[in-house]
């Protein structure tokens, strides 16, 4: 990690299931650090996520694997098993907390797609959660942050202050279609780094 001098640390927090990871959730985190002046950015792949509790999520160390291997090249990237080692649902309030104690003082942004903010007002303490970090809402081109802002506004004040937009053309890149496309047999070719689309392969993983 490296210091600043007379400045406060700026992290950005990418967290998602990552299953697998592709170029959408790289390119959010590299402009959000590009944009925020970011010291780095923590991928933190969710152990148990709570609103996913059907979801037939690949094994929890493949996709850490994974994400370790779609950043390596990225010196501001760091992956983080935070989520899969501890035991239960994984809440973000509790690794933003975790993540907090681990860099006092630091500035938080969590980074994540723009229609999951619409879910916030689900989450675990969102009122605690709200406190502790900003959040970016990265969405395809066009998106109307406005009308984001309006649909939270009710539950969150001054909503723009804390959830920063930004457009990410890749995002229109999914998980959920890269698994779909694995089990047709189709290419993921360019939809996501080298190294993942062979650890897919070699591992099997997907196809049924």
């Amino acid at each position: 990690m490296r210091k600043s001098t007379g400045r406060v640390c700026k992290l950005g927090v990418m967290g998602g299931t990552f299953d697998p990871i592709h170029y959408g959730h790289l390119v959010a985190a590299e402009g959000a650090r590009e944009e925020l002046a970011l010291d780095k950015v923590i991928f933190i792949p969710a152990g148990k996520p709570p609103h996913k509790p059907g979801h037939d999520l690949a094994d929890a160390g493949d996709r850490y694997l994974m994400t370790g291997l779609a950043i390596d090249s990225n010196i501001f990237f760091e992956v983080s098993s935070i989520e899969i080692d501890r035991p239960g649902p994984s809440y973000t309030v509790d690794t933003i907390q975790f993540i907090m104690n681990q860099y006092p003082g630091a500035e938080i942004y969590f980074i994540t797609g723009a229609d999951a903010i619409l879910e916030i007002i689900t989450w675990k303490n969102v009122e605690r959660l709200l406190s502790l970090c900003y959040f970016v809402a990265a969405s395809r081109p066009g998106y109307r942050l406005d009308e984001l802002w309006e649909k939270v506004g009710a539950f969150i004040q001054c909503p723009e202050k804390k959830i920063l937009g930004m457009e990410v053309p890749a995002l229109a890149i999914s998980s959920t279609d890269i698994r779909r496309r694995v089990r047709e047999g189709k290419t993921i070719k360019y939809l996501l780094p080298e190294p993942v689309e062979e650890y897919i392969a070699k591992k099997k993983l997907y196809r049924r």
